[in-house]
């Protein structure tokens, strides 16, 4: 079945609190997705952000991000009074997340909400038994983390670090109410996550998130687990995660993240996998995994090196893994994200798999090439984007990005013109083309320019992650027009 989508993250949505949450707002852009005849909302990793505010380095890659946990909701359950949080200052640029501002003060109005929570509760002793095989491990790492000024697992003790059995058990009893602060957190985010996702699922909307292919080495999945990873014998990572030099960086990209012991992983039967992608399809119906290229072969940097130069190819598990998975959990519902120079065994993988693989409108239109990403060469067993959260916007690709000559291109082909829109342009391009599925940013579905970008790859300035829609941009005379673009292009669900 053709169908199509919108991508925007949770804290892209608005609030009256610094950040998008899953409270009124989201609700609000269900009905928004279901009027313009959408079938899925695309968002990035709901883990909890840190360092540098990316959801694709989180603490954790099972727990739910807390600023996600909607004040006005917790009120309304008597866990919090308005006064509580209303005069606090999340930020006064409502387009724009104040991380710093939402680390100083959003906890603090947690932190009354979990006091007043009721610990007997049925349902939070169901949760933490149901997930008992990461919540732990996580809420006793923040609490060491927070106790700790924020430090990170390289920098702490090694008694701590290599998880000695009785200073666990010595900060455990000291930061017992952190523990529970933790645990209570990740409660309040499930039930609030999971009601939305049924309102979702009531209005014919399936939710597509996002599964990063590599954790932090500041996490609790490597701090709980580290066998699971290339680890040295003092616990720090032997080599590390990135992509070779190419012809947009000379350098590299260095991400930095540990490595995975795909020998040990294997032996155990991928069961880290296996607890990883159960967790995934708990909280989403579709799954995109980042990166997916290296489950063929993936670049293996020394770690302490300072650009991603002198790393090598190693071979990463290939189809062992998913019929692993198939075996476990079914079929599975995955689109992967297949984008760059990829060896032809990329490609054999992606078969096997029957997994859709992703296209990108505007890395199709290099003049002197035959690109794979003209819309035209499309296997319908794909997902086309006009571009992903990694892109420029559609309108800051034609006026401030883009190459001239591609730019150029890219209008000829798509007969764009200022008259119907040049965002709206691409946007009936990428709809028309035999992909089963097409996703659109909301910032291209509003014609926006560079300053909606979400994230600009490789870049630390402190303006990635930080996008927020304006109140009122979500409405119906958005969705009616969506709505019948849609429809020409036989994309809305079936009655």
């Amino acid at each position: 079945m053709r169908a199509n989508g919108i991508l925007m993250h949770i804290s892209s949505l608005s609030s009256p609190y610094g950040i998008g949450t899953m409270g009124k707002a989201a609700y609000e852009f269900v009905d928004f997705l279901h009027k313009g005849g959408q079938t899925y909302w695309q968002i990035l990793p709901l883990g909890p952000t840190g360092y540098g505010d990316s959801p694709y380095m989180s603490c954790s890659a099972y727990a739910g991000n807390p600023y996600f946990i909607d004040l006005d909701m917790l009120c309304e359950d008597g866990l919090l009074s308005k006064s509580d949080y209303e005069t606090l200052d999340f930020g006064n640029d409502i387009t724009k997340v104040d991380y710093a501002k939402m680390y100083q003060n959003r906890y603090k109005v947690l932190r009354i909400a979990a006091s007043r929570f009721d610990m007997q509760d049925e349902g939070y002793k169901a949760f933490c038994d149901a997930n008992r095989s990461w919540l732990w491990d996580y809420a006793l790492f923040m609490a060491i983390k927070d106790s700790r000024g924020g430090q990170a697992l390289c920098d702490w003790p090694n008694e701590l670090k290599s998880r000695d059995k009785d200073a666990i058990q010595k900060v455990k009893d000291a930061l017992c109410s952190d523990i529970s602060f933790y645990a209570v957190t990740q409660y309040l985010f499930d039930v609030q996550w999971q009601k939305l996702r049924a309102y979702a699922a009531s209005k014919g909307i399936k939710i597509i998130g996002d599964l990063p292919m590599y954790v932090s080495s500041d996490s609790a999945d490597l701090w709980a687990e580290p066998e699971q990873f290339e680890l040295g014998n003092d616990g720090a990572p032997k080599r590390v995660a990135g992509c070779p030099p190419d012809g947009f960086t000379a350098d590299g990209q260095l991400w930095g993240n540990p490595l995975y012991n795909w020998g040990y992983m294997q032996k155990t039967g991928y069961d880290w996998w296996t607890r990883r992608v159960a967790r995934s399809l708990y909280l989403y119906d579709v799954i995109r995994i980042d990166h997916f290229r290296a489950f063929d072969t993936y670049w293996a940097i020394p770690a302490g090196d300072k650009t991603a130069k002198n790393g090598v190819w190693e071979t990463g598990p290939r189809m062992k893994l998913f019929d692993c998975l198939k075996s476990k959990l079914g079929e599975l519902p995955i689109i992967a994200e297949d984008l760059g120079m990829l060896l032809p065994s990329v490609h054999k993988l992606l078969k096997q798999t029957g997994f859709p693989g992703m296209k990108v409108l505007q890395f199709a239109f290099t003049p002197e090439a035959d690109s794979d990403y003209l819309p035209y060469k499309y296997d319908k067993n794909c997902v086309v984007y006009c571009g992903t959260h990694d892109n420029d916007t559609i309108m800051g690709w034609l006026t401030e990005s883009g190459a001239k000559a591609d730019v150029q291109y890219a209008k000829e082909f798509m007969r764009l013109s200022d008259g119907e829109g040049m965002a709206w342009g691409m946007i009936r391009t990428a709809m028309a083309s035999p992909a089963d599925t097409c996703i659109i940013t909301m910032q291209d579905l509003m014609g926006l320019g560079s300053d909606a970008r979400m994230n600009k790859p490789s870049v630390a300035d402190g303006s990635n992650w930080r996008w927020r829609i304006s109140p009122g941009c979500v409405n119906d005379w958005l969705a009616e027009i969506l709505h019948n673009t849609t429809a020409i292009y036989h994309r809305t669900p079936l009655k």
